[in-house]
């Protein structure tokens, strides 16, 4: 059975956020910069 169907999000490449440890699914609009991604909100971003 094939699993990368399109709508099926579980293949998609995941990282843990800095600050609070919370999971980041990849999305489309990250494409190009996903590898600088390292916290999961603009709160997490302010804070040290």
């Amino acid at each position: 059975m094939e699993k990368n169907f399109k709508g099926n999000k579980s293949y998609l490449p995941k990282k843990n956020c800095s600050v609070c440890g919370k999971t980041i699914t990849w999305r489309k609009k990250w494409e190009k910069n996903w590898n600088y991604i390292s916290k999961c909100s603009k709160r997490c971003s302010s804070q040290k």
